[in-house]
């Protein structure tokens, strides 16, 4: 009988293991929690950041992290994957009234429902899908951003070679950078010919292995951005390998895997389960596909 095959190539991860947070600052937390947790069905982490300085929300595995500042708005947006269509729109035409007078809408289309956040941060939420997200049902896969066209070769190019992380530059819908940053997690840059707005420090976080590999390329070319602590550097420009020039920028904070918060087992709640509709067992929402979903191997 002949043995089966497989592509191993799949499998690479390259050096970052884990897209962990989102971070945007807010300025009423209270309407971000009517978004976050009331209206997309997310929790609020139960142990850390718990004042109203700052509120980290749980996704499956990773996290929005939302300090109380002046709002800060993503150039681009943020994919989610969230079962069960019907009930997310529910709970976001409950919290549309009391959304009112913000940037808060939300829309369907044919495999996405968009909602946008009161200060116009842009969410896509998608059912599962394996063959496109991966075993998720609750979690991050991708954080997609506008750049300037013309850059997407150049940023396919800098992350392999900077960070050790692989990336590709695809043509078909528009040109498109997508840099792998975990497992089923990539972050992707859309070329536009729409102006953006100037930056306004609204970052993204990430786990690698080679921890100091990358850090010398950065520090070589003059890119760290911040030294947070042993565990922890910060760098926000992407550059033309070739010239230096200027592609792209949104901070990086970049933790090594021996972060003591390297993949914190996070809590996500089942929204479905309210005071009126509690199910014992059932208050837990699984991140992950079950045993009868896999392909049997």
């Amino acid at each position: 009988m002949q043995q089966q095959q497989f592509d191993r190539a799949a499998e690479d991860l390259g050096n970052s293991t884990h897209l962990e947070h989102v971070n945007v600052t807010v300025p009423d937390q209270r309407l971000a929690t009517l978004f976050y947790v009331t209206g997309l069905g997310l929790t609020r982490d139960p142990y850390i950041m718990v004042s109203d300085s700052n509120m980290w929300v749980n996704v499956g595995r990773s996290q929005f992290h939302l300090p109380a500042s002046e709002a800060q708005v993503l150039r681009g947006h943020t994919g989610l994957v969230i079962s069960g269509r019907a009930a997310l729109l529910e709970r976001l035409s409950s919290v549309a009234k009391k959304l009112e007078g913000t940037r808060f809408s939300f829309s369907e289309h044919n495999d996405y429902v968009e909602a946008i956040c009161p200060w116009g941060n842009r969410i896509r939420c998608y059912e599962p899908d394996a063959d496109r997200f991966g075993r998720i049902t609750l979690g991050i896969p991708y954080v997609e951003f506008d750049v300037a066209p013309g850059t997407a070769r150049a940023i396919a190019a800098f992350y392999p070679e900077i960070m050790g992380i692989p990336a590709e530059f695809r043509n078909g819908d528009g040109n498109v950078a997508r840099a792998k940053v975990g497992k089923n997690q990539y972050l992707q840059f859309r070329e536009t010919d729409l102006a953006q707005p100037d930056y306004d420090g609204h970052h993204v976080q990430i786990y690698i292995t080679d921890f100091s590999g990358p850090y010398r390329k950065l520090q070589q070319r003059g890119l760290v951005s911040q030294e947070d602590n042993q565990y922890q550097y910060r760098f926000r420009d992407i550059v033309d390998l070739a010239d230096g020039k200027h592609l792209f920028t949104v901070e990086h904070e970049v933790r090594s895997a021996t972060h003591p918060m390297y993949l914190r087992p996070l809590i996500n709640r089942n929204p479905a389960v309210t005071n009126r509709t509690y199910a014992d067992g059932h208050e837990q929402w699984d991140y992950a596909m079950g045993p009868d979903q896999y392909d049997g191997r």
